[in-house]
């Protein structure tokens, strides 16, 4: 009886802990808010990084349908907001939709990106596995090779040299582009950003889980489990593989449209294949349909590199007084190289759920028993 009381209080103690370690994330890594700001960005990138894993795992780990063309939800979220935010095509389209308020162009962003979540999911509904990773590929690089050729004959997305003076977000009056003074403390932009995305991520966490728990989430894993035995039980799964599409894809368009407000700048290159590969490692390595190891893939994947690269350059000088191997790719190759030995080791995941890792160790339970 004890520890059945002890357990709420030490879970409530440790959410507050971690509430108030967010929150001064900014202070801790900066010490202040004039120096250190190249770490909060890269805090800022690992929590879209976050929100777009999370939109991948209800295709991936609720519903089971492979997706290597993720990417492409991302910059239809990203042009969308860059086209109504920036001189590119003011002087062409209609008053009303220049510069739209912030909840607007969200809710634009998601709806948007559902939609060509439907579009991809439509003529898929009787893929699986190889042959729907094949056709989601070909979505992503369609996607990003029609933006990179709409320059022509009408110059909508600028094609290669991308699209610029993106306006940055603006609520209650405050421009997020601009340093605001607020306790005496000046938050510039990259720290405003950093409480909007986590806003935005704690958002598509709380849904997540609702739908992870709802009817909706218990018929994902079924076709997951078994797509036969699902339709034969009643489940609609045309409708319910259309809904992960359009969800995912929705989750992708807002992080895209936050994206491009963050970056001030978009381009064809911000959305190659590598991108939703490095996604769907994120998904995998953190623990397939577990929404914190999810997190945790995101963090890590997201920023190993980011320490990698300032620990690989200046150990090069260090040992040998000069740069033998381009660090770029050393570094890539050291993280492709921790990733295959996680994989092995854990195979279902760094934080798998409960579920997943008795499917793993089935046979190591039987070999006890």
């Amino acid at each position: 009886m004890l520890q059945k009381l002890e357990n709420p209080r030490a879970r409530l103690i440790g959410m507050a802990v971690l509430t108030i370690v967010i929150l001064i994330l900014p202070f801790v890594l900066t010490g202040n808010f004039e120096s250190g700001k190249s770490w909060i960005r890269t805090i800022d990138f690992a929590l879209l990084y976050i929100m777009l894993a999370l939109g991948l795992n209800i295709v991936v780990g609720y519903a089971g349908l492979l997706d290597l063309g993720y990417i492409a939800f991302y910059a239809v979220g990203a042009y969308l907001y860059a086209i109504l935010n920036s001189p590119h095509l003011a002087a062409v389209l209609p008053a009303w939709l220049i510069s739209p308020s912030f909840p607007v162009m969200i809710l634009m962003a998601g709806l948007v990106a559902g939609l060509f979540g439907v579009l991809l999911g439509s003529p898929t509904l009787k893929l699986r596995g190889d042959y729907l990773a094949i056709v989601t590929l070909g979505f992503g690089e369609i996607i990003r090779i029609f933006m990179n050729n709409l320059d022509r004959p009408i110059n909508i997305t600028n094609g290669p040299q991308g699209i610029n003076n993106i306006q940055s977000i603006h609520v209650a009056g405050y421009n997020f582009g601009r340093p605001i003074e607020f306790l005496g403390l000046s938050f510039e932009k990259v720290h405003l950003y950093y409480y909007l995305i986590l806003a935005f991520c704690l958002l598509i966490m709380f849904i997540s889980m609702r739908l992870q728990n709802s009817r909706i989430g218990r018929a994902w894993v079924a076709i997951r489990e078994d797509e036969i035995a699902a339709n034969a039980m009643g489940i609609n799964t045309r409708n319910i593989k259309l809904l992960a599409f359009a969800m995912g894809a929705s989750f992708g368009g807002v992080s895209g449209a936050l994206f491009a407000s963050f970056q001030g700048f978009v381009s064809p290159e911000s959305f190659i294949l590598m991108e939703s590969i490095m996604v769907l490692c994120m998904v995998v390595l953190g623990g397939m349909g577990h929404i914190p190891g999810v997190i945790l893939g995101a963090i890590i994947v997201s920023i190993t590199p980011e320490i990698l690269r300032d620990v690989i350059n200046p150990l090069q000088h260090a040992l040998v007084g000069r740069k033998v191997v381009d660090p770029e790719n050393l570094r890539m190759l050291i993280f492709g190289l921790a990733m295959i030995v996680i994989m092995l080791l854990r195979p279902e995941g760094l934080w798998p759920s409960k579920r997943r890792k008795a499917e793993f160790h089935e046979k190591d339970e039987e070999a006890k028993a």
